[in-house]
């Protein structure tokens, strides 16, 4: 039987997710409201993936679920079942008609959505990126979820489920996402993407783990290319002034911008979306972080530690200008940044409060 054709889940790690789900959908106790849960690029849409087929699988044998052999596990991996309805702020602000509120086109949406089902037993209402509708959204989805049906299982999926209404989150059953042990990881990357273990060791590093993020640069190779450009130029930037490191922002957005998934304008102008804007400095953060976290690594004498090791020769040459307390606090400083852009902060101030931050060699300020 092919790997694609074994019953059980497709998704790494998780055990302990994995086993609710797993046994509460054996004993026919699905919970009504899953809020599937953790960082960008843990392995999230997998792990739902692999949710949908168990709740849609027809093998007769519970414990045999999900077959991945059946039309419902098929149908559910391909997101084409009949009784699977997937919803997201983003999708609803695409929705909206002249003059129209993403509240009204998300209330509309809801209300279809708890339609009875068609082919299977209930029907399967997934909302991505929860976390990011407003208040007034979360309390129309919180009225829906306060009239149980059997007949309706919604899944919630959010990077940071704090920012859920507490009334939401104590009507769901968490199940968090989190970083796969290393050795999985690299084993899934060489059998499955078919990479050579030194690559597949290196991105499950430079992943930290998140099964998704290491999948994401095996088979998109720009990615990669796009994540050594930015950390060599903020390496760079550790021997610039304060000019050349704010005049560096707009360019290290715009580079990151052709990675974001196209959307729809925030308004009438043809400019990048605010949205798009913040999404690419994420991306932007999220490399800077493993970067600082790279560069204490060199800085305490242990480079070969250091994920990104395809930078090793320059973090090694620049290690004796930089000390642990300056990275330690930048590391803290890129966290906030990186949270408060998940609050909708201005991306290019967010980031120039961090070149304003960013270490300065010794050998450059005593210049």
């Amino acid at each position: 039987m092919s790997t694609d054709a074994a019953p059980g889940f497709r998704s790494l790690g998780q055990a302990a997710a994995r086993r609710m789900a797993t046994l509460g959908a054996q004993r026919g106790r699905v919970g009504r409201t899953l809020l599937v849960h953790g960082p960008p690029g843990a392995g999230k849409t997998a792990f739902v993936d692999d949710l949908l087929a168990l709740a849609f699988c027809i093998e007769p044998d519970a414990t045999h679920r999900p077959c991945n052999a059946c039309r419902g596990c098929r149908d559910a991996r391909n997101r084409s079942h009949p009784d699977l309805v997937t919803g997201s702020p983003d999708g609803w602000r695409e929705a909206r008609t002249t003059g129209e509120s993403i509240v009204a086109v998300a209330r509309r949406w809801l209300l279809e959505a708890a339609g009875a089902p068609v082919v299977a037993d209930r029907r399967v209402v997934v909302v991505e990126r929860v976390d990011r509708a407003s208040e007034q959204i979360q309390n129309a989805l919180l009225k829906t979820l306060e009239e149980p049906t059997d007949r309706h299982t919604f899944i919630l999926v959010a990077d940071e489920p704090s920012h859920l209404l507490p009334t939401i989150r104590s009507r769901s059953q968490p199940l968090r996402i989190g970083p796969v042990p290393r050795e999985e990881l690299t084993g899934h990357l060489m059998d499955v993407e078919g990479l050579p273990r030194d690559l597949a060791d290196a991105l499950a590093r430079i992943s930290n783990g998140l099964s998704g993020t290491a999948v994401a640069f095996a088979r998109n190779r720009d990615l990669l290319d796009w994540r050594r450009r930015l950390q060599a130029e903020l390496l760079s930037l550790l021997e610039r002034g304060r000019a050349d490191r704010l005049g560096a922002v707009r360019d290290l957005i715009d580079d990151a911008v052709r990675l974001v998934p196209a959307r729809p304008a925030d308004d009438e102008e043809a400019r990048t979306p605010a949205s798009v804007q913040r999404e690419a400095a994420i991306l932007v953060v999220d490399g800077w972080i493993g970067l600082t976290r790279d560069l204490l690594m060199a800085v305490a004498g242990r480079s070969e530690l250091a994920p990104g090791t395809e930078l090793g020769p320059d973090l090694e040459r620049l290690a004796p200008g930089l000390d642990v307390p300056s990275l330690l606090a930048m590391s803290r400083r890129l966290e906030r940044i990186h949270a408060g852009l998940r609050e909708n902060a201005a991306p290019r101030l967010s980031l120039e409060a961090g070149m304003l931050a960013w270490p300065m060699l010794r050998t450059t300020r005593d210049r």
